[in-house]
Protein backbone atom coordinates (compact mmCIF):
# COMPACT_ATOMS: atom_id res chain seq x y z
CA UNK A 1 0.00 0.00 0.00
CA UNK A 2 1.19 3.52 -0.92
CA UNK A 3 0.62 6.38 1.48
CA UNK A 4 -0.80 9.50 -0.22
CA UNK A 5 -2.53 11.13 2.73
CA UNK A 6 -0.11 14.09 3.00
CA UNK A 7 -0.95 15.11 -0.54
CA UNK A 8 -4.68 14.96 0.10
CA UNK A 9 -4.51 16.93 3.33
CA UNK A 10 -2.62 19.78 1.64
CA UNK A 11 -4.35 19.81 -1.78
CA UNK A 12 -6.66 22.70 -0.90
CA UNK A 13 -4.42 24.60 1.50
CA UNK A 14 -1.44 26.85 1.28
CA UNK A 15 0.91 23.98 1.87
CA UNK A 16 -0.18 22.03 -1.27
CA UNK A 17 3.25 22.08 -2.85
CA UNK A 18 4.94 20.92 0.33
CA UNK A 19 2.38 18.17 0.65
CA UNK A 20 3.07 17.01 -2.91
CA UNK A 21 6.82 16.83 -2.17
CA UNK A 22 6.09 14.91 1.00
CA UNK A 23 3.94 12.52 -1.04
CA UNK A 24 6.88 11.86 -3.35
CA UNK A 25 9.11 11.14 -0.38
CA UNK A 26 6.56 8.77 1.12
CA UNK A 27 6.09 7.10 -2.26
CA UNK A 28 9.81 6.47 -2.58
CA UNK A 29 9.97 5.18 0.97
CA UNK A 30 7.02 2.80 0.66
CA UNK A 31 7.40 1.66 -3.00
CA UNK A 32 9.26 -1.52 -3.79
CA UNK A 33 12.95 -1.01 -4.69
CA UNK A 34 12.40 -2.38 -8.21
CA UNK A 35 9.68 0.23 -8.92
CA UNK A 36 11.84 3.12 -7.72
CA UNK A 37 14.79 1.88 -9.80
CA UNK A 38 12.64 1.57 -12.96
CA UNK A 39 11.26 5.05 -12.45
CA UNK A 40 14.74 6.47 -11.99
CA UNK A 41 16.00 4.79 -15.16
CA UNK A 42 13.06 6.12 -17.19
CA UNK A 43 13.59 9.67 -15.94
CA UNK A 44 17.33 9.42 -16.63
CA UNK A 45 16.71 8.16 -20.15
CA UNK A 46 14.22 10.94 -20.87
CA UNK A 47 16.68 13.54 -19.57
CA UNK A 48 19.46 12.19 -21.80
CA UNK A 49 17.14 12.15 -24.82
CA UNK A 50 16.05 15.73 -24.22
CA UNK A 51 19.66 16.81 -23.73
CA UNK A 52 20.68 15.11 -26.98
CA UNK A 53 17.74 16.62 -28.87
CA UNK A 54 18.59 20.12 -27.65
CA UNK A 55 22.21 19.86 -28.76
CA UNK A 56 21.30 18.25 -32.11
CA UNK A 57 18.90 21.05 -33.05
CA UNK A 58 21.42 23.67 -31.94
CA UNK A 59 24.11 22.02 -34.05
CA UNK A 60 21.80 22.02 -37.07
CA UNK A 61 21.12 25.75 -36.69
CA UNK A 62 24.82 26.52 -36.25
CA UNK A 63 25.69 24.35 -39.28
CA UNK A 64 23.41 26.46 -41.48
CA UNK A 65 25.11 29.65 -40.32
CA UNK A 66 28.56 28.13 -40.84
CA UNK A 67 27.70 27.00 -44.38
CA UNK A 68 26.22 30.40 -45.23
CA UNK A 69 29.26 32.17 -43.83
CA UNK A 70 31.57 29.85 -45.76
CA UNK A 71 29.75 30.60 -49.01
CA UNK A 72 29.94 34.35 -48.42
CA UNK A 73 33.65 34.24 -47.55
CA UNK A 74 34.42 32.06 -50.57
CA UNK A 75 32.65 34.48 -52.89
CA UNK A 76 34.36 37.50 -51.36
CA UNK A 77 37.87 36.02 -51.48
CA UNK A 78 37.32 34.74 -55.01
CA UNK A 79 36.12 38.18 -56.12
CA UNK A 80 39.03 40.15 -54.68
CA UNK A 81 41.15 40.22 -57.88
CA UNK A 82 38.23 41.54 -59.93
CA UNK A 83 37.29 44.04 -57.22
CA UNK A 84 40.84 45.37 -57.11
CA UNK A 85 41.10 45.55 -60.90
CA UNK A 86 37.74 47.14 -61.76
CA UNK A 87 36.38 48.56 -58.51
CA UNK A 88 32.88 50.03 -58.58
CA UNK A 89 33.07 50.35 -62.36
CA UNK A 90 32.45 46.62 -62.64
CA UNK A 91 28.82 47.23 -61.71
CA UNK A 92 28.16 49.88 -64.38
CA UNK A 93 30.40 48.79 -67.25
CA UNK A 94 28.86 47.07 -70.30
CA UNK A 95 32.16 45.70 -71.57
CA UNK A 96 32.77 41.95 -71.50
CA UNK A 97 35.93 41.05 -73.43
CA UNK A 98 37.84 37.99 -72.20
CA UNK A 99 40.65 38.65 -74.71
CA UNK A 100 41.55 42.03 -73.22
CA UNK A 101 40.36 40.99 -69.75
CA UNK A 102 37.93 43.89 -69.54
CA UNK A 103 34.76 42.89 -67.75
CA UNK A 104 31.56 44.59 -66.63
CA UNK A 105 28.44 43.27 -64.92
CA UNK A 106 25.84 45.84 -66.02
CA UNK A 107 24.25 43.77 -68.85
CA UNK A 108 23.99 40.67 -66.66
CA UNK A 109 22.47 42.60 -63.76
CA UNK A 110 20.06 44.36 -66.10
CA UNK A 111 18.97 41.10 -67.71
CA UNK A 112 18.56 39.31 -64.37
CA UNK A 113 16.33 41.99 -62.91
CA UNK A 114 14.32 42.62 -66.08
CA UNK A 115 13.55 38.97 -66.82
CA UNK A 116 12.51 38.41 -63.21
CA UNK A 117 10.22 41.44 -63.28
CA UNK A 118 8.58 40.26 -66.52
CA UNK A 119 8.14 36.79 -65.04
CA UNK A 120 6.45 38.10 -61.90
CA UNK A 121 4.22 40.49 -63.84
CA UNK A 122 2.88 37.47 -65.71
CA UNK A 123 2.96 34.85 -62.95
CA UNK A 124 1.34 36.83 -60.11
CA UNK A 125 -2.03 37.61 -61.73
CA UNK A 126 -2.21 34.22 -63.45
CA UNK A 127 -1.22 32.36 -60.28
CA UNK A 128 -3.71 34.26 -58.12
CA UNK A 129 -6.40 33.66 -60.73
CA UNK A 130 -5.71 29.93 -60.66
CA UNK A 131 -5.84 29.92 -56.86
CA UNK A 132 -9.16 31.79 -56.81
CA UNK A 133 -10.63 29.43 -59.39
CA UNK A 134 -9.52 26.32 -57.51
CA UNK A 135 -10.83 27.51 -54.14
CA UNK A 136 -14.04 29.31 -55.13
CA UNK A 137 -15.27 28.45 -58.61
CA UNK A 138 -13.91 25.08 -59.70
CA UNK A 139 -16.16 21.99 -59.31
CA UNK A 140 -14.98 19.79 -56.45
CA UNK A 141 -14.33 16.85 -58.76
CA UNK A 142 -11.80 18.87 -60.78
CA UNK A 143 -9.99 20.65 -57.97
CA UNK A 144 -7.56 17.88 -57.15
CA UNK A 145 -6.63 16.98 -60.78
CA UNK A 146 -6.08 20.61 -61.76
CA UNK A 147 -4.15 21.36 -58.58
CA UNK A 148 -1.95 18.32 -59.11
CA UNK A 149 -1.28 19.34 -62.72
CA UNK A 150 -0.23 22.82 -61.59
CA UNK A 151 2.11 21.39 -58.95
CA UNK A 152 3.68 19.02 -61.47
CA UNK A 153 5.01 22.03 -63.37
CA UNK A 154 7.39 22.64 -60.47
CA UNK A 155 8.90 19.18 -60.89
CA UNK A 156 9.90 19.58 -64.54
CA UNK A 157 13.70 20.04 -64.87
CA UNK A 158 14.77 23.49 -65.96
CA UNK A 159 16.68 22.12 -68.95
CA UNK A 160 13.41 20.69 -70.28
CA UNK A 161 11.88 24.15 -70.06
CA UNK A 162 14.89 25.49 -71.94
CA UNK A 163 14.61 22.95 -74.75
CA UNK A 164 10.87 23.52 -75.06
CA UNK A 165 11.39 27.26 -75.07
CA UNK A 166 14.07 27.10 -77.76
CA UNK A 167 12.27 24.77 -80.16
CA UNK A 168 8.60 25.57 -79.48
CA UNK A 169 8.02 28.86 -77.67
CA UNK A 170 10.69 30.95 -79.42
CA UNK A 171 9.54 30.05 -82.98
CA UNK A 172 5.94 30.72 -81.98
CA UNK A 173 6.82 34.15 -80.57
CA UNK A 174 8.95 34.92 -83.61
CA UNK A 175 6.18 34.06 -86.06
CA UNK A 176 3.07 35.36 -84.32
CA UNK A 177 3.57 37.39 -81.14
CA UNK A 178 6.60 39.59 -81.75
CA UNK A 179 5.55 40.80 -85.24
CA UNK A 180 2.15 41.71 -83.81
CA UNK A 181 3.76 43.66 -80.96
CA UNK A 182 6.05 45.51 -83.38
CA UNK A 183 3.12 46.39 -85.64
CA UNK A 184 0.86 47.45 -82.77
CA UNK A 185 3.32 49.63 -80.85
CA UNK A 186 5.64 50.77 -83.63
CA UNK A 187 4.16 54.27 -83.83
CA UNK A 188 3.79 54.92 -80.08
CA UNK A 189 6.82 56.83 -78.76
CA UNK A 190 7.69 54.86 -75.62
CA UNK A 191 6.42 51.45 -76.68
CA UNK A 192 8.17 51.71 -80.04
CA UNK A 193 11.45 51.51 -78.14
CA UNK A 194 10.34 48.70 -75.84
CA UNK A 195 9.20 46.55 -78.78
CA UNK A 196 11.75 47.67 -81.37
CA UNK A 197 13.95 45.58 -83.59
CA UNK A 198 13.52 42.45 -85.68
CA UNK A 199 11.62 39.48 -84.20
CA UNK A 200 14.49 37.20 -83.20
CA UNK A 201 12.29 34.82 -81.21
CA UNK A 202 14.88 34.52 -78.47
CA UNK A 203 15.54 37.44 -76.14
CA UNK A 204 14.57 39.10 -72.88
CA UNK A 205 10.83 38.70 -73.42
CA UNK A 206 11.09 34.99 -74.23
CA UNK A 207 13.21 34.40 -71.13
CA UNK A 208 10.61 36.25 -69.07
CA UNK A 209 7.85 34.00 -70.44
CA UNK A 210 9.85 30.87 -69.57
CA UNK A 211 10.51 32.12 -66.05
CA UNK A 212 6.84 32.98 -65.60
CA UNK A 213 5.86 29.41 -66.42
CA UNK A 214 8.50 28.07 -64.04
CA UNK A 215 7.48 30.22 -61.04
CA UNK A 216 3.74 29.89 -61.67
CA UNK A 217 3.37 26.66 -59.63
CA UNK A 218 4.91 28.31 -56.55
CA UNK A 219 2.60 31.32 -56.66
CA UNK A 220 -0.52 29.31 -57.50
CA UNK A 221 0.03 26.44 -55.05
CA UNK A 222 0.94 28.58 -52.06
CA UNK A 223 -1.88 31.04 -52.76
CA UNK A 224 -4.37 28.19 -53.03
CA UNK A 225 -3.18 26.68 -49.74
CA UNK A 226 -3.46 29.95 -47.84
CA UNK A 227 -6.84 30.73 -49.40
CA UNK A 228 -8.12 27.45 -48.01
CA UNK A 229 -7.18 28.52 -44.49
CA UNK A 230 -9.77 31.30 -44.48
CA UNK A 231 -12.62 30.32 -42.12
CA UNK A 232 -15.73 29.55 -44.17
CA UNK A 233 -17.86 31.60 -41.79
CA UNK A 234 -16.11 34.79 -42.92
CA UNK A 235 -16.82 34.15 -46.58
CA UNK A 236 -20.38 33.06 -45.83
CA UNK A 237 -20.97 36.22 -43.82
CA UNK A 238 -19.70 38.38 -46.68
CA UNK A 239 -21.86 36.51 -49.18
CA UNK A 240 -24.81 36.82 -46.84
CA UNK A 241 -24.71 40.62 -46.97
CA UNK A 242 -24.69 40.57 -50.77
CA UNK A 243 -20.98 40.53 -51.69
CA UNK A 244 -20.02 39.05 -55.03
CA UNK A 245 -17.24 36.49 -55.36
CA UNK A 246 -14.85 39.24 -56.43
CA UNK A 247 -15.76 41.33 -53.38
CA UNK A 248 -15.35 38.33 -51.06
CA UNK A 249 -11.87 37.70 -52.46
CA UNK A 250 -10.88 41.37 -52.35
CA UNK A 251 -12.22 42.38 -48.94
CA UNK A 252 -12.15 39.11 -46.99
CA UNK A 253 -9.80 36.49 -48.43
CA UNK A 254 -6.91 38.66 -49.61
CA UNK A 255 -6.58 40.72 -46.39
CA UNK A 256 -6.75 37.53 -44.34
CA UNK A 257 -4.07 35.73 -46.37
CA UNK A 258 -1.83 38.55 -47.62
CA UNK A 259 1.17 37.42 -45.56
CA UNK A 260 1.10 33.95 -47.12
CA UNK A 261 0.51 35.32 -50.61
CA UNK A 262 3.49 37.67 -50.34
CA UNK A 263 5.59 34.76 -49.10
CA UNK A 264 4.65 32.70 -52.15
CA UNK A 265 5.40 35.59 -54.49
CA UNK A 266 8.83 36.12 -52.95
CA UNK A 267 9.56 32.40 -53.17
CA UNK A 268 8.79 32.53 -56.88
CA UNK A 269 10.90 35.67 -57.31
CA UNK A 270 13.84 33.92 -55.68
CA UNK A 271 13.47 31.07 -58.15
CA UNK A 272 13.32 33.51 -61.07
CA UNK A 273 16.45 35.40 -60.00
CA UNK A 274 18.59 32.29 -59.78
CA UNK A 275 17.32 30.26 -62.74
CA UNK A 276 20.10 29.22 -65.08
CA UNK A 277 19.62 26.58 -67.77
CA UNK A 278 16.19 27.51 -69.07
CA UNK A 279 17.19 31.16 -69.42
CA UNK A 280 20.50 30.26 -71.05
CA UNK A 281 18.68 28.49 -73.89
CA UNK A 282 16.38 31.34 -74.88
CA UNK A 283 17.85 34.69 -73.82
CA UNK A 284 20.45 34.99 -76.59
CA UNK A 285 23.50 35.45 -74.31
CA UNK A 286 24.44 38.90 -75.61
CA UNK A 287 26.46 41.13 -73.24
CA UNK A 288 24.71 44.39 -74.02
CA UNK A 289 21.90 46.52 -72.64
CA UNK A 290 19.04 47.18 -75.03
CA UNK A 291 15.88 49.13 -74.48
CA UNK A 292 13.91 46.56 -76.48
CA UNK A 293 12.42 43.50 -74.81
CA UNK A 294 12.77 41.62 -78.09
CA UNK A 295 16.56 41.99 -78.20
CA UNK A 296 18.93 39.29 -76.93
CA UNK A 297 20.49 39.75 -73.52
CA UNK A 298 22.03 37.81 -70.68
CA UNK A 299 21.67 37.18 -66.96
CA UNK A 300 24.14 36.57 -64.17
CA UNK A 301 23.35 32.87 -63.98
CA UNK A 302 23.49 32.42 -67.75
CA UNK A 303 26.85 34.19 -67.98
CA UNK A 304 28.38 32.01 -65.28
CA UNK A 305 26.98 28.82 -66.80
CA UNK A 306 28.21 29.67 -70.29
CA UNK A 307 31.70 30.88 -69.48
CA UNK A 308 32.91 29.34 -66.24
CA UNK A 309 34.36 26.25 -67.93
CA UNK A 310 36.12 28.45 -70.49
CA UNK A 311 37.53 30.95 -68.01
CA UNK A 312 41.29 31.16 -68.48
CA UNK A 313 43.24 33.27 -66.01
CA UNK A 314 42.62 34.40 -62.48
CA UNK A 315 40.99 37.69 -63.45
CA UNK A 316 38.44 36.05 -65.75
CA UNK A 317 37.51 33.52 -63.08
CA UNK A 318 37.38 36.21 -60.42
CA UNK A 319 35.00 38.30 -62.56
CA UNK A 320 32.61 35.35 -62.82
CA UNK A 321 32.81 34.75 -59.07
CA UNK A 322 32.05 38.42 -58.47
CA UNK A 323 28.96 37.99 -60.63
CA UNK A 324 27.92 35.19 -58.28
CA UNK A 325 28.51 37.49 -55.31
CA UNK A 326 26.35 40.17 -56.92
CA UNK A 327 23.55 37.65 -57.48
CA UNK A 328 23.84 36.60 -53.83
CA UNK A 329 23.54 40.22 -52.72
CA UNK A 330 20.53 40.83 -54.99
CA UNK A 331 18.76 37.76 -53.65
CA UNK A 332 19.56 38.75 -50.06
CA UNK A 333 18.17 42.25 -50.63
CA UNK A 334 14.98 40.85 -52.15
CA UNK A 335 14.45 38.46 -49.24
CA UNK A 336 15.23 41.19 -46.71
CA UNK A 337 12.70 43.54 -48.30
CA UNK A 338 10.12 40.74 -48.34
CA UNK A 339 10.75 40.01 -44.68
CA UNK A 340 10.42 43.69 -43.82
CA UNK A 341 7.13 43.89 -45.70
CA UNK A 342 5.80 40.86 -43.85
CA UNK A 343 6.82 42.37 -40.51
CA UNK A 344 5.04 45.64 -41.35
CA UNK A 345 1.91 43.78 -42.38
CA UNK A 346 1.94 41.73 -39.18
CA UNK A 347 2.38 44.87 -37.08
CA UNK A 348 -0.53 46.59 -38.79
CA UNK A 349 -2.68 43.48 -38.37
CA UNK A 350 -1.83 43.32 -34.68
Amino acid sequence: MFSIEPSRRNANGAGGEAGSDMSEVVLQQTAPPSTVADRTRVLSRLARTDHLFRHATRAAAVAVLVILGGVILSLIFGSLPAMQAFGFGFLISQSWNPVTENFGAAPAIYGTILTSVIAMLIAIPVGLGIAVFLTELCPHALRRPIGTAIELLAGIPSIIYGIWGLFVLAPFLQSHVQPALIAAFGDIPLFSTIFAGPPYGIGILTAGFILAIMVLPFVASISRDVFETVPPVLKEAASGIGCTTWEVMRYVVMPYTRVGVIGGVMLGLGRALGETMAVTFVIGNAHKISGSLLAPGTTISATIANEFTEAVGDLYTSALIELGLILFVITFIVLAVARYMLMRIEQKSA
